[in-house]
């Protein structure tokens, strides 16, 4: 079993130790000429790893951007949040019903009397956060309409001075008026 081929077939008879020299020089110089990493793949085969390699590339940056823009959507969720958290009114026992929009349904918070005129007047505003409503401040209510202006679900604008073509300036609204 020690014998390889070369060697049987010069046993047998079949080669002479001419050819099996040659034979031999030639593999040397075969595997010598390639550098011992065996054969070289053609242009067409080294053009299509360089596409898929590209292709691959492509998509993940493409996975990376997607990645990147749903942790800065988070972010700006989360930061919105706790603005909205850290700055809200409490609304503890409050006794009048303020009546607004959301969407296409019509919501009902409860406030103090205090806090139902700011509401009116313009100088508090009502946030979704989640699934709740909160009372802000009008200058937190303006940082998340910069952000997200659809969590702004009320924000009156304060009184201005009466119009002069106003044709109802002589008539008041009274006080106790609710909707």
């Amino acid at each position: 079993m020690g014998n390889s081929l070369q060697d049987q077939l010069l046993k047998a008879g079949l080669v002479n130790e001419q050819k099996l020299k040659q034979a031999r020089s030639s593999k040397r110089k075969n595997v010598k000429q390639s550098g011992k990493r065996g054969p070289q793949p053609d242009a067409e085969a080294r053009q299509a790893a360089q596409r898929a390699q590209a292709e691959k590339a492509e998509r993940d940056r493409e996975l990376n951007r997607q990645r990147q823009e749903e942790a800065a959507k988070r972010a700006a969720e989360n930061e919105i949040r706790q603005l909205i958290h850290t700055h809200r009114v409490v609304r503890d026992g409050g006794e009048l019903a303020f009546n607004f929009t959301d969407g296409t349904k019509l919501k009902r918070i409860y406030v103090n009397k205090d806090q139902h005129a700011k509401l009116v007047a313009g100088r508090l505003a009502v946030v979704r956060q989640d699934a709740f409503y909160e009372v802000v401040p009008v200058e937190i209510a303006e940082r998340v309409r910069a952000r997200d202006a659809s969590l702004v679900l009320v924000q009156n604008q304060a009184a201005e001075e009466k119009d002069a073509d106003d044709p109802y300036a002589d008539f008041q609204v009274p006080d106790d008026l609710m909707w």
